[in-house]
């Protein structure tokens, strides 16, 4: 490929347009490489920390739920402590730097976690579903969704 030329102006956009790259051992894993429209409309620049950990966040869980069977949904570790595992009921956060996530632990009551995005650091965990429930929830699908609607 030879050298191509770009405006200030698309320099400019490119360098604001947010990029996702990841590569798996295992050949039958498909890395997700596309930034949906609902998250490159606005420049990386214009969002807040919280805002722009969110976004990512949201595609993070969706694909980790896209690798799940029927049997299990997704939840998050907590790392330092014995904080345990929360199952991700809901997520969102609060300009210009937190992110909460919403849920039931281990034993089943009720949970919101509030972080700081300076301290974020999620483990998403597959565990088994209640076995009342006949379908998994989705909580990124939901989440993705309500991102492409969003108007911010």
């Amino acid at each position: 490929m030879g050298d191509q030329i770009e405006t200030s102006a698309e320099a400019a956009e490119a360098a604001a347009l947010p990029r996702r790259h990841e590569v798996h051992a295992d050949p039958n894993v498909e890395p997700c490489k596309d930034i949906p429209p609902s998250v490159a409309r606005k420049p990386v620049a214009k969002k807040s920390p919280a805002e722009w950990a969110y976004e990512r966040l949201i595609l993070y869980i969706q694909n980790f739920e896209k690798q799940l069977d029927n049997e299990h949904e997704v939840a998050m570790g907590f790392t330092g402590g014995d904080a345990g595992v929360l199952r991700i009921e809901g997520m969102g956060f609060f300009d210009p730097d937190m992110v909460t996530f919403y849920g039931t632990d281990s034993m089943g009551a009720k949970t919101q976690l509030v972080q700081h995005v300076s301290q974020l650091n999620v483990m998403l965990r597959a565990l088994p579903k209640p076995t009342e429930e006949a379908a998994p929830t989705r909580i990124g699908f939901r989440l993705a969704a309500d991102l492409a609607n969003s108007e911010s």
